[in-house]
């Protein structure tokens, strides 16, 4: 594993070192390098270039992490982008969807979360991908993702997704209707039958599915609820 380098862009120095810990010790990866800002990281990338880079998005200088990572994917379109975030706003995540990220972390994040991620970002640079896992109960969300209907396990790039019971119930209530619109009280009365939830707190549920799934497949229905679609076959 020490041959896939780690570059951490963090502008939280304790989060920083606590990710290099787990990164270096735990996982068995070599951490290139620290840093907090864009120049520096562009610095250190024309030096040793990195596999894989944990990329926060709120960062010191003139660039955040998502015109940073647009800036490196031009000049290393081989790197592999992991990015970080307390707060995932449309606007942020309009722009990131397009550059196509291993995945985003919400602050605070677990480490099994990263461990499964770091997996998914090698795969990803062996060009392994969800259809290589051949197995009838899987269904194929796209080339990354499938899902499998017996067991109610949700993968990317052949790694297990970690999801709360909820969160699972959900993707498997709008699994179950693909290409339909599920309104909001039908998805509430199916995910808490014996009691009323306010309306933000289905919100919060989709955001943190969407975040799995790398904001692809769920749309908001305004108004009416949420349809999950994906290309059929």
């Amino acid at each position: 594993m020490s041959s896939i380098n780690v570059l951490i862009v963090e502008d939280e120095s304790i989060v920083a070192m606590e990710i290099e810990s787990f990164v270096s010790n735990k996982l068995g990866y070599n951490v290139i390098d620290i840093c907090s800002s864009a120049g520096d990281a562009l610095k250190i990338l024309e030096k040793r270039p990195a596999d894989i880079i944990l990329m926060d998005i709120c960062i010191k200088g003139e660039m955040d992490g998502v015109e940073l990572s647009e800036a490196i994917l031009k000049r290393y379109p081989e790197t592999q982008i992991v990015f970080l975030t307390a707060h995932m706003d449309d606007y942020n995540v309009e722009r990131a969807v397009k550059l196509d990220p291993v995945a985003y972390l919400s602050k605070p994040f677990n480490r099994e979360e990263l461990r499964v991620v770091m997996k998914i970002a090698i795969q990803r640079m062996q060009k392994k991908s969800a259809y290589e896992t051949h197995n009838p109960s899987h269904l194929i969300l796209d080339s990354e993702f499938c899902f499998n209907e017996k067991t109610k396990t949700l993968f990317c790039c052949d790694e297990p997704i970690h999801l709360t019971r909820k969160e699972g119930e959900l993707l498997s209530l709008l699994l179950d209707n693909r290409n339909k619109i599920v309104d909001n009280y039908t998805i509430e009365s199916h995910l808490w039958p014996e009691k009323s939830v306010t309306p933000n707190t289905l919100r919060t549920l989709v955001r943190r599915l969407r975040e799995k799934l790398k904001h692809k497949f769920i749309q908001t229905i305004t108004s009416q609820g949420y349809r999950l679609t994906f290309p059929a076959g």
